[in-house]
């Protein structure tokens, strides 16, 4: 059977993959779109099952809103030059969207939804390891919930965060994008010391005893001094309790109500590449 310049053009936009792929997969399906599409999906399966062990440490990271909920989505590649590529980009924007639409929380959620009337998002991810020819990932995908959400995205997209504010306004927002700037640029890894796990702390103040010790501390004093460093540790690691980095007079707990009485921060998330 012929196969026709419209038929591989249109398999091009279903797909994604090259012209030369299209055609040959539609040589296989003798000219049947849905076969065409079954075969690149085998394609792909076959390129994840021979690529399973290659490390795909580069990507993009999307964080976006809707409402009073931020969705935020880290999408793994190989290679700088995939992520760099702009219908790589659509691609991870496009399942993003599908999250957002379906109200996901998760990755395993997020893969079971239906991309199109035919693929799911996991199925899809594997047709387009067939088309990219690298290993591809869903790493990571949250939601938060509040009555402001503000995202921020790092120029690249290789870094996004959002946070959650108990208020609204033209005032609020703005600080929240001040306060998402500081999750990006300060990490924390928590919003107070009391969501910091136990065994983190427990060893905080082993590692503190222990540098007191080697560095000459009376053995009764290294207990005390162990728990100094943990509260130095609880300030640079709780985001509330951080310098605010545009004002460092400020904690950002301080700066939020400096903005209005009562401001602060419900959740954030942050994903990074690195």
């Amino acid at each position: 059977m012929a196969i026709t310049a419209s038929q591989v053009n249109d398999l091009r936009k279903q797909t994604g993959a090259g012209m030369m792929d299209c055609k040959k997969a539609l040589v296989e399906a003798d000219g049947d779109m849905e076969k065409a599409v079954d075969f690149l999906r085998k394609k792909g399966q076959k390129v994840a099952a021979k690529r399973g062990d290659n490390e795909a440490k580069e990507g993009l990271i999307f964080a976006e809103t809707n409402g009073g909920t931020g969705y935020i989505i880290q999408f793994n590649c190989e290679t700088d030059f995939v992520a760099k590529n702009a219908d790589f980009q659509n691609f991870v924007k496009s399942i993003l969207e599908v999250g957002i639409k379906n109200d996901v929380a998760s990755v395993d959620e997020l893969k079971q939804l239906k991309y199109n009337d035919k693929l799911t998002v996991d199925e899809k991810i594997v047709e387009q390891i067939g088309v990219i020819g690298e290993k591809l990932d869903l790493n990571n995908f949250a939601k938060i919930s509040a009555t402001s959400v503000i995202a921020y995205n790092h120029p690249g997209n290789q870094l996004a965060t959002l946070v959650g504010l108990n208020k609204e306004g033209e005032a609020i927002e703005e600080a929240g994008r001040q306060v998402a700037m500081q999750v990006a640029a300060m990490n924390p890894i928590s919003l107070k010391k009391e969501g910091i796990a136990q065994e983190v702390i427990d060893r905080e103040l082993e590692v503190g005893k222990a540098q007191a010790i080697e560095e000459g501390k009376p053995a009764d004093l290294a207990d005390k001094i162990a728990q100094g460093r943990l509260n130095k540790f609880f300030k640079e690691n709780t985001l509330l309790s951080q310098d605010f980095v545009r004002d460092n007079k400020l904690s950002v707990e301080k700066f939020l109500n400096s903005v209005e009485s009562g401001l602060t921060v419900t959740e954030f998330k942050r994903f990074s590449l690195s």
